[in-house]
């Protein structure tokens, strides 16, 4: 597969490693990953969330590492990008109330381009109406959400993903392994569609 340009939306207390992780091992694989937030710029922090199961009836959180936006939110065209990645943790909360990032989203549905979305990353799915009829994965937490949206809500476990479509989404970062192999088949399966058209 050829290496991709990928938008990675985030803001202030997203979760650790579902920022980290993906930011790095997809550079790690060659693409290129621009890492934004709303209202902020590139050489600018977030604040990030460690969000671990313990035993008890939610999650509990703790206070993570600064992560280093690497990219300018106002600068961003996403039409100049092939895959985006959402991460989860308390940032989709207050980002799915900025009509950029609705926009920004909603571009990756509209141009069929892969999209990963993790944990509360769903709250950005549901907000910009872009997961009607499809199959979606999220943080236990969300499943109203995703339902109120008209998605399916897919009660997988902690550790697996789901694809449909353009779209990959996992409950957790416990599901890095698969979540990351499967966002990386959409990608290439996309290549393979570009190429076939």
């Amino acid at each position: 597969m050829a290496a991709k340009k990928i938008l990675m939306i985030t803001g202030d207390f997203t979760e650790d490693y579902e920022t980290m992780v993906p930011f790095q091992a997809l550079m790690a694989v060659g693409h290129t990953v621009h890492a934004v937030c709303p209202g902020k710029k590139a050489g600018q922090t977030v604040a990030t969330s460690i969000h671990d199961f313990e035993g008890d009836q939610t999650y509990t959180e703790k206070r993570g590492h600064n992560f280093a936006l690497n990219a300018t939110f106002a600068d961003i065209n996403p039409e100049d990008y092939d895959a985006l990645v959402i991460p989860g943790g308390r940032a989709p909360e207050y980002l799915r109330l900025d009509a950029a990032v609705l926009a920004a989203v909603r571009h990756f549905f509209e141009a069929g381009k892969p999209v990963a979305a993790i944990c509360h990353g769903a709250q950005l799915l549901s907000a910009a109406r872009v997961i009607e009829g499809r199959t979606v994965s999220a943080y236990p937490a969300c499943r109203p959400e995703v339902e109120l949206a008209g998605g399916t809500y897919a009660d997988i476990a902690i550790d697996g993903a789901v694809t449909d479509g353009n779209l990959v989404t996992a409950p957790a970062w416990p599901a890095h392994p698969a979540w990351l192999a499967q966002f990386m088949t959409a990608m290439a399966a996309a290549d393979t569609a570009r190429q076939a058209a």
